[in-house]
């Protein structure tokens, strides 16, 4: 199977972002590959961080914003940077400029996954998943399937985190 981030009809998006899955596309089993074109003003994400897989950004066109937990930076055509797991590749892609910017993100694809967006209230959200969502998989009976999203402040934490106020730890 092929693929061409060049002549395809975007899969998914939202106002000032639209979105091909074309490592889908081409078959890939074990990474993914998504063409993401911002308009100007347009976001790619939320802040996130992924705790199993990594994900490398491929600036293909234009001026996108990179933006970190330490702060943002203009990217330029042909620029590569990795989003390591954790805290450190922590990132979200803006388009702040007057023209449009075209960014491939290659990804690992390992599950289970937990992905974090610190800047949602209630102390940021968690997404854990066993697959990957919006594939439209058949729910599977033997093997099961979490695809949930909770909010920080809502869990008990567990140590060496400090227990919740009221939890028997506390």
């Amino acid at each position: 199977m092929t693929a061409n981030i060049f002549d395809s009809e975007p899969d998914f998006g939202r106002e000032g972002m639209s979105a091909r899955v074309v490592g889908q596309h081409a078959g890939s089993e074990l990474l993914g590959a998504t063409l993401y074109e911002l308009e100007p003003g347009g976001r790619q994400a939320d802040l996130h961080l992924h705790y199993a897989n990594e994900e490398l950004v491929v600036v293909l066109a234009g001026r996108p914003t990179l933006y970190t937990l330490e702060g943002s930076r203009e990217l330029a055509t042909g620029d590569v940077v990795a989003c390591l797991r954790g805290r450190r590749g922590a990132h979200r892609l803006e388009n702040e400029s007057d023209e449009l910017a075209r960014v491939l993100i290659v990804s690992t694809q390992l599950m289970p996954e937990i992905v974090e967006y610190p800047e949602r209230e209630k102390g940021g959200s968690v997404f854990v998943m066993t697959e990957p969502p919006y594939t439209g998989a058949p729910y599977d009976e033997a093997r099961g399937r979490v695809l949930r999203l909770f909010w920080r402040d809502d869990g008990l934490p567990i140590p060496p985190d400090e227990p919740a106020e009221g939890s028997p730890e506390s």
